[in-house]
C-alpha cells in the first residue's frame, strides 16, 4: 500500500488561510479520529500496548487497526473524551459542522443500551461544539461485514433518532462484502424517516459496484466514489442526479486506490461536474486532518481557491446541518473567497 504524506508536511504556507474557510467534514469515522496522545493514554490506562498506526498492506490490516482503537474505549468517560476532542480538532480545521460515522451497538451493552450510548455521544458532541460554533450530527453507519439484519435494526434506531441528532444512514466496511441488495431494506427504512443516505462505495470496487449502489439504494451521497472516473456515463449520472461524493485524498493514497497523490482523479471528477466534499476519513490511522486534506488539494492537486470554496460549499449544502449553520457558513465561504 502507498504511504500517506505526514500531515505536518502538508500544513504549509496558506494553511492558516484554509483554516478560516468554513467547511463540514461529512466523511470521518468517530473512533478513527482519535488523537494519537489519547490512543497512548487509553492504552496505558487499560494496560494494553499502544496500537501501531500506518503502513497498511491491505484493507483488512487497516480494519484491524481500527478495531484495535475501538477496543481501547471501555468506559463512558473514554467515549466522551473521544467525542470532545474530535469536535475540537474539527474546529481547528475550520469546520462548522461535523457528521461522524458511528455505530452505538459496538459499545452495547458494556456502556448501556444502544440508545444510551447514542444519547451520550450526541449530548457530548453538541455540548463540545456549542462554544466552538461547530454543529454536530451523526451518521449511523452499519457495517457490510455484519449480517444485513443488523443493518436493518440499526436503520430502525436511526429512524427513531431522525430530527434528534442522527442526520444520515451509511454503510461502512469492506464494500466487496455483501451486495447492495442485501441492505436495501435498511436503507429504505432510513430514507422513509427523511435521513440522508451516504453509503461507502466506489473505493475498493470499481464502477460496477458503484452503479449497483446507485441503482438499488438511491443514495444522496457516496463516501469515496472516486472509481466513477472509470466510466464517463457514471460521472454523467452522478452529475445529473446531484449525488455528492465525499472524497478522502489521504485515505485513497494509503489504501492503494491511487498510487501517487498527484494521480488522484478528484480534478477530473470536478471537471465532469460532479459535486464533491473533502473528508478526513480516519485522521489517526492516516495521519491527516480535514485541514490537511484541503491543503493537499491545493498544493498537490493544484485546485484553485474557487474550487476549494466550492468543495466547502458542497459540504455544507449536502450535509444534515440545520438552517442556522447554513445561514452563517455559506456567506462565510463567499466572504473567504472574496478576501483570500
Amino acid at each position: 500500500m502507498a504511504q500517506p504524506l505526514a500531515s505536518n508536511k502538508r500544513i504549509a504556507v496558506g494553511a492558516s488561510c484554509l483554516a478560516r474557510l468554513p467547511k463540514a467534514d461529512l466523511h470521518v469515522h468517530l473512533e478513527g479520529a482519535m488523537r494519537p496522545e489519547t490512543l497512548a493514554d487509553l492504552a496505558g490506562i487499560h494496560g494494553k500496548p499502544t496500537p501501531q498506526v500506518g503502513g497498511y498492506r491491505s484493507f483488512d490490516q487497516f480494519q484491524h487497526g481500527y478495531r484495535a482503537i475501538v477496543k481501547l474505549i471501555r468506559t463512558r468517560d473514554d467515549l466522551c473524551r473521544l467525542v470532545r476532542e474530535v469536535v475540537e480538532d474539527a474546529a481547528a480545521s475550520g469546520a462548522v459542522w461535523i457528521e461522524p460515522h458511528f455505530n452505538p451497538t459496538t459499545y452495547s451493552p458494556a456502556l448501556g443500551s444502544a440508545e444510551d450510548v447514542l444519547d451520550l455521544v450526541l449530548e457530548t458532541g453538541l455540548a463540545a461544539g456549542r462554544p466552538l460554533h461547530v454543529g454536530f450530527g451523526i451518521i449511523l453507519g452499519a457495517s457490510r461485514n455484519r449480517e444485513p439484519r443488523q443493518a436493518t435494526d440499526l436503520a430502525r434506531l436511526a429512524a427513531a433518532y431522525a430530527g434528534r441528532g442522527v442526520v444520515a444512514f451509511g454503510l461502512t466496511g469492506d464494500e466487496t462484502v455483501g451486495s447492495a441488495e442485501e441492505f436495501k431494506d435498511a436503507c429504505s427504512i432510513a430514507r422513509s424517516a427523511g435521513l440522508i443516505l451516504a453509503p461507502h462505495a466506489g473505493e475498493l470496487s470499481g464502477s460496477l459496484s458503484l452503479r449497483s449502489t446507485l441503482d438499488v439504494l438511491s443514495p444522496d451521497r457516496i463516501a469515496h466514489g472516486i472509481r466513477a472516473v472509470e466510466d464517463s456515463m457514471l460521472l454523467d449520472r452522478l452529475t445529473d442526479e446531484g449525488i455528492t461524493l465525499d472524497v478522502c485524498l489521504t485515505s485513497n493514497l494509503a489504501l492503494g486506490v491511487v498510487h501517487r497523490i498527484k494521480e488522484h482523479p478528484l480534478p477530473r471528477i470536478l471537471e465532469a461536474g460532479v459535486c464533491c466534499s473533502l473528508g478526513s476519513d480516519d485522521p489517526l490511522l492516516l495521519r491527516t486532518s480535514l485541514l490537511a486534506e484541503f491543503q493537499v488539494a491545493r498544493s498537490e492537486l493544484m485546485l484553485t481557491d474557487s474550487q476549494l470554496a466550492a468543495l466547502a460549499r458542497t459540504s455544507i449544502q449536502s450535509s444534515g446541518a440545520p438552517d442556522n449553520v447554513r445561514a452563517y457558513a455559506l456567506p462565510g465561504i463567499d466572504a473567504w473567497l472574496g478576501r483570500r
